[in-house]
């Protein structure tokens, strides 16, 4: 019998990985590549990449798995898509870009928070959007752009996420997930349809933004263009991405109130998935989004994670054996590192917070601040353990993530804190995982 396979794309803010999977939900061995990424900063507050630079890798790692499995045999019949939640890009009516991705981490727009939490309750739309008023979402950045940019909003055709612009690209149509949507901040999660309250007030029509599919069963196929470029696929059913967190919930196994994810990554994460209706009152901390029509997903999102690592390691020029040397370290008294150096989602969705270092003396070294940093994110991670516990009575933590696989001392340091043990995800890409198994449920193979 031919062998059949499933490629998975993961676009993420520092990587796009793409890998083949067999219909068991197994990746084949030596069968991924991965094309490093980065957002640019500006001094402003910027965090954006160029929308076809950025379309440009996601090729080039399709072009690359394909070139590295071209003898394996077998039919590549569904590809399984999960990206970064919470971009936006403009483009007009040709589908040329207008603006560049702003990603999750961009703060320009903080101005405008305010202003929508004068003109709405905060409260009442977070419990129908699933979102508060904050930077990371669409809401205050169309705002922004409406206000400070008239030219570009007024030249742009469409708003959507980075993967409903490979979409647009790659298919020839601007169409997304109900999982991609739900992140946006400018959906109704109980409708699941675009909000019309905000909609109104940013002066955005639906024609505005992306199609929602159908179904969620719904698959696309590429243009003549792509499926010229790899005839593998031309045959190939591409389903709509879904949002990266969905789908590492899903590649974790967690996909039920007792079973809670928690993901440090570039960012950090921790969330509860399962099948009904949002929460009637979603705490305050937290946000709620959807992994399809049939299943939600609420959690919180801290904007310092791997990254804040990466970037104490650099500025304190800390070798190799980093954790090593933090196994050694017992924690120092008074030494607090306060991690909004990438400013604050959950819990508090303050957009002037800051990072500290606090109580350093000249005895203390960058270990000690780096280990400071990580129980500083454990503590976040703790407060939102403590909102999600009003909706789910959790039973089991599964961690995952880039940065606690390097580091089992931070692992140790989050179990500390939050008290409970964890259960680390041994699957290395658990968001790929889960995109590939709702795609292979959506199949009917599981």
């Amino acid at each position: 019998m031919t062998r059949s396979f499933i490629l998975a794309l993961d676009i993420g803010t520092s990587s796009v990985r793409a890998a083949l999977y067999d219909k068991s939900g197994d990746e084949l061995s030596d069968g991924s590549v991965r094309i490093r990424s980065s957002l640019i900063r500006t001094a402003d507050g910027g965090a954006e990449v160029d929308a076809d630079e950025a379309f440009d890798q996601v090729t080039a790692a399709i072009d690359a798995l394909l070139a590295k499995t071209e003898r394996v045999s077998g039919e590549i019949g569904y590809v399984a898509q999960c990206a970064f939640w919470h971009s936006l890009v403009g483009v007009d009516a040709k589908g040329k870009p207008t603006t560049k991705v702003f990603s999750w981490a961009d703060t320009r727009s903080r101005n405008y928070t305010e202003v929508l939490r004068k003109r709405f309750d905060e409260s009442e739309t977070h419990d129908r959007t699933g979102a508060r008023f904050h930077s990371s979402f669409w809401p205050a950045k169309l705002l922004w752009l409406r206000k400070e940019c008239p030219d570009v909003f007024a030249k742009t055709a469409r708003w959507l996420a980075f993967s409903d612009y490979v979409a647009l690209r790659l298919f020839g149509e601007a169409v997304t997930s109900v999982s991609m949507a739900s992140g946006s901040g400018i959906f109704d999660q109980k409708l699941c349809d675009w909000d019309g309250k905000l909609l109104s007030y940013l002066k955005v029509k639906r024609a505005n933004l992306p199609s929602i599919v159908a179904a969620d069963t719904d698959t696309l196929r590429l243009s003549k263009k792509y499926a010229k470029r790899w005839p593998r696929l031309a045959n190939a059913r591409f389903y709509a991405a879904i949002g990266d967190g969905a789908a590492d919930n899903i590649g974790s196994d967690c996909i039920n109130k007792a079973n809670a994810a928690l993901m440090v990554g570039t960012s950090a994460a921790m969330r509860v998935a399962y099948t009904g209706a949002p929460p009637q009152k979603i705490p305050a901390g937290l946000w709620c989004y959807r992994i399809d029509r049939k299943r939600v997903i609420v959690g919180g999102a801290l904007s310092d994670g791997g990254n804040l690592y990466a970037h104490l390691k650099h500025l304190f020029k800390l070798p190799h054996n980093t954790d090593e040397l933090l196994a050694q370290r017992n924690p120092k008294d008074g030494l607090v590192v306060i991690p909004f150096f990438h400013g604050e989602r959950s819990t508090g969705y303050d957009e002037n917070a800051r990072g500290a270092i606090i109580g350093m003396s000249a005895d203390d070294d960058g270990i000690d601040v780096l280990r400071a940093a990580m129980e500083g994110v454990a503590f976040r991670l703790a407060d939102i353990f403590e909102q999600l516990k009003k909706i789910a009575k959790i039973e089991l933590i599964v961690a995952s993530g880039g940065a606690l696989r390097d580091s089992p001392v931070w692992t140790q340091i989050i179990a500390d804190v939050l008290g409970r043990e964890l259960t680390v995800n041994d699957a290395r890409e658990s968001s790929s995982r889960g995109a590939v198994l709702l795609a292979l449920e959506s199949i009917g193979n599981i």
